[in-house]
């Protein structure tokens, strides 16, 4: 029997540096690259069966966009760019409900809403300003287990930038960390 309105939302990250430590929500560490993370996710929904799903992590962003690291970045759909085969064999693109991207807007107002990519290689996203390595994994197994999910991310690096010492990863790790409690309240709040 839930003891919190929070401990029904699942929130996964790659690493434990993305997961937020001591909330009553559940948490599962799903590992770096789509293959790892659609399968724990897989394995976190089928034994909690939660309410929702929120991906929260770190990603790069084009240099031509306005996001700067630290920035959150709201998922408003997640695109799959290493798969090239015609949608009718496997999708790539899943849109993320309004009823979430809106309660994750009241959680964090300053974020930017857009597409998020995923890929296996750094720069191997298409069509999109935002990149991560395990959104599109984590969305899909939700959805195909019919629990609502939405991905959250800040900003540590330009996508362009081949020093990954130049990459921010403490600063963005910091945002991801912060911004998780609300955004558990406000899609608990959606959910249940």
């Amino acid at each position: 029997m839930p003891t919190s309105p929070f401990d029904r939302i699942l929130v996964i990250a790659a690493t434990r540096a993305e997961l937020a430590a001591g909330g009553d929500w559940l948490t599962e560490c799903c590992g770096v690259g789509p293959v790892d993370a659609a399968a724990a996710a897989a394995c976190a929904i089928a034994n909690h069966r939660p309410a929702a799903v929120v991906h929260v992590g770190i990603a790069g962003a084009r240099r031509a966009s306005s996001l700067r690291p630290r920035d959150l970045v709201i998922g408003t759909e997640s695109l799959y760019c290493d798969l090239d085969v015609p949608e009718r064999f496997a999708p790539r693109r899943l849109v993320t409900s309004t009823a979430l991207v809106a309660a994750a807007g009241r959680a964090l107002p300053a974020a930017a809403r857009c597409a998020i990519g995923t890929s296996g290689r750094v720069g191997g996203t298409t069509g999109c300003d935002v990149e991560a390595m395990e959104g599109f994994a984590v969305l899909r197994a939700a959805a195909l287990a019919g629990v609502p999910a939405i991905e959250v991310r800040a900003i540590a690096n330009a996508i362009e930038e081949a020093d990954r010492a130049r990459w921010r990863f403490d600063e963005a790790f910091a945002a991801i960390v912060t911004a998780t409690p609300s955004l558990v309240r406000e899609i608990a709040a959606c959910v249940t």
